[in-house]
């Protein structure tokens, strides 16, 4: 026989595992902490300023 399922339960276990899979993916991309941030920022800002230090007068 086969096995009842609720549509609707599925339905939203579907949905559930789709958020689940999303804030996964957030965190992921935006939970860096304070310290992360700053060093990226100073890395970057390190870098361009080595960048325009090599750049000729016109």
């Amino acid at each position: 026989m086969a096995e009842i399922v609720n549509l609707r339960t599925a339905r939203k276990r579907k949905a559930k595992a789709a958020e689940s899979d999303q804030a996964a993916q957030n965190r992921q991309k935006f939970g860096r902490t304070k310290a992360e941030k700053s060093l990226s920022k100073s890395e970057a800002d390190q870098a361009t300023k080595k960048l325009d230090g090599h750049k000729r007068d016109e």
